[in-house]
């Protein structure tokens, strides 16, 4: 249930709902619009909802009746919009993020971030915890791969993005990452979902390998819930009977999403293809359908990569793909940054 107030309310006026809703037995969050405040009552409770009318200051009450209540895009009046070194991503905003699959070594890390530097890349990607299929494949190097990122990024001022596998690395994570990616394999883990939901920090949320809508944006719900609203949905495809690519990717999941939540979604073209030469094309796509942003794997000699060099570009062809995205962004009322 969300409580609208009146564009005269006073903070009297607020703090007397908040209060009112903790005597129903519900969590009272208030949340400062642009042109409105909202005050959100978390809970399950039957109530009557002209109890809360008839408040001062009160303008309308508004039942919300998916079960994902902080993401849904009758919470909030605007598109969410989140900004990390200076790049936005919502509204009409559209970030670009891109490094390698996974670190393995500060003179790769460094080569290849020098030369997105170039193509005015300001947040670096790079796997140190890496989620492998089979347990013989590299897992990644730890901590010593988020120094090194966190190193590479601090020399090209660039912000850092990294994926965490549990709770008890957040505190590592924290210390070097200014991004933490939730892996489609993770969209479910509600223990780690619960506690980032108690940090300060942008989470980029991946859509899990079968996962419907409504299922990705209760995910995004648990991080919500707990008063981490600064959540970034990712599209990275989807496992369907299609075998040519190394899954699908579901563009329909843009307009679906923007009309069901107001969070950011921004698209993995890499790994929803698995193919380098696939990459581009569903970049521009993506872009054209009105993505919030792109997180891409680029490496400097992805024939040698540890891992997933077949999707992975070469740093001219993300900057001649960068050119390409500049000439469409406006065209659809967005803005690269």
């Amino acid at each position: 249930m969300l409580v609208v107030m009146n564009h005269n309310a006073t903070e009297e006026d607020i703090n007397r709902v908040a209060s009112y809703l903790v005597s129903k037995g519900f969590e009272a969050r208030v949340s400062h619009g642009e042109v409105r405040v909202v005050v959100h009552a978390i809970g399950v409770k039957e109530v009557d909802q002209r109890d809360f009318e008839l408040l001062p200051g009160v303008l309308e009450v508004i039942r919300v009746t998916t079960a994902y209540k902080l993401a849904a895009r009758v919470s909030q009046g605007q598109d969410t919009v989140i900004d990390v070194n200076g790049v936005k991503f919502g509204d009409k905003y559209c970030g670009l993020i891109a490094g390698p699959c996974t670190i393995e070594s500060y003179e790769q890390t460094d080569e290849i971030a020098d030369a997105l530097s170039k193509s005015n890349v300001k947040i670096l990607r790079g796997g140190a915890f890496k989620p492998r299929t089979s347990p013989y494949a590299f897992q990644g190097l730890g901590e010593e791969g988020l120094k090194i990122i966190r190193s590479v990024a601090d020399k090209y001022g660039m912000g850092v993005i990294s994926e965490i596998m549990e709770p008890s690395q957040i505190d590592m994570f924290m210390d070097y990452v200014d991004i933490l990616q939730i892996g489609a394999r993770n969209m479910q883990n509600f223990n780690l979902l619960k506690e980032l939901g108690k940090i300060n920090k942008p989470v980029v949320l991946k859509r899990g390998l079968s996962a419907t809508y409504e299922e990705w944006l209760m995910s995004a719900e648990y991080i919500m819930s707990g008063g981490n609203n600064q959540v970034i949905l990712c599209e990275r495809g989807i496992r369907t009977f299609e075998k040519y690519t190394r899954n699908t990717l579901d563009l329909t999941a843009i307009p679906v999403i923007k009309k069901l939540s107001h969070l950011p979604i921004i698209i993995d073209p890499s790994h929803a293809t698995g193919l380098r030469d696939k990459v581009s094309p569903m970049s521009l796509a993506a872009v054209a359908a009105g993505c919030d942003g792109l997180i891409i794997e680029v490496h400097s000699n992805p024939d040698c990569a540890i891992c997933d060099g077949a999707q992975s570009l070469y740093p001219e062809q993300y900057d001649e793909l960068y050119q390409k995205i500049k000439q469409i962004a406006p065209i659809v009322g967005k803005v690269v940054l």
